[in-house]
């Protein structure tokens, strides 16, 4: 194989640098410099300071990221209850059947998310169900956006399964919801952590539906940024990005080690 030579391997290295640079890093690192500068007129950012961290870390920026944080996990959880439902009942679904819900729970990700929100906003303004206004209304629609990940990934963990396990308990008089509880989640454990981790991600930095259906009582922190960008404040708009991104990779890190010894189970 070509990566196997030295030349295949400085080469698979350069061809990853050219990429990864400019695409990924080169963004992050401009706002990582900005959230420490005063201006920025010429190439590289002057008056360096951390003044924006300082209010990054306090009053309305640590209420918005207290309200990212709860709805991220709250929306995670339900996503990753009904996904995982979901995905267990279509696997005993025929083909045609398991196509429907397929297509049902990928469609809220195939149109864009203001859309989403939209749909949330006329469906949920109306007796019974009247969430406009509340901070339940931004929990379901991430839900919504987020289940799809869920379903997705817990389904193809199904697929890999290996149904001598299931077939031995039930062999052993192990009744169908024991053998759910005790066999197939623990095996679908790691799927189901890094279904928890990528909802969790996308929550956080979910913005468009949001946009549409936050209270005033309840902006989480994508909006924060947006409306300090919007005003003019990119260095602290900057700094709460930063924030949101430090705050969002530690929590996947620790679901990376939880998954990590889940798999080792």
């Amino acid at each position: 194989m070509l990566v196997h030579s030295r030349t295949g391997k400085w080469a698979a290295w350069a061809l990853f640098l050219v990429l990864f640079l400019p695409l990924f890093a080169l963004p992050l690192l401009v706002v990582v410099a900005a959230s420490f500068a005063t201006n920025w007129s010429g190439a590289f950012p002057s008056g360096p300071t951390a003044e924006h961290y300082s209010s990054a870390l306090r009053g309305e920026s640590l209420q918005a990221l207290t309200t990212s944080l709860v709805t991220a996990v709250t929306a995670s959880l339900l996503a990753l209850v009904v996904g995982t439902w979901a995905a267990l009942a279509a696997a005993s679904l025929p083909k045609r059947g398991k196509r429907v819900l397929d297509a049902l729970f990928v469609l809220p990700v195939a149109v864009p998310s203001v859309v989403v929100g939209l749909a949330v906003l006329v469906a949920f303004s109306q007796p019974p169900m009247l969430l406009n206004g509340t901070r339940w209304i931004v929990i379901l629609a991430h839900t919504v956006l987020v289940t799809a990940f869920a379903y997705q990934s817990v389904s193809a963990a199904i697929v890999r399964l290996d149904p001598m396990y299931e077939q031995a308990a039930a062999s052993l008089g192990a009744r169908p919801a024991y053998v759910l509880w005790r066999v197939r989640l623990p095996l679908l454990l790691p799927s189901l952590n890094a279904a928890a981790g990528l909802c969790f991600a996308l929550s956080m930095g979910e913005l468009s539906a949001t946009m549409m259906l936050y209270p005033p009582d309840w902006m989480p922190l994508p909006v924060l940024i947006f409306t300090a960008t919007d005003r003019g404040s990119l260095f602290t708009g900057s700094a709460v990005a930063v924030v949101l991104m430090a705050t969002t990779l530690l929590v996947l890190l620790a679901v990376s080690r939880i998954r990590t010894k889940a798999s080792f189970r």
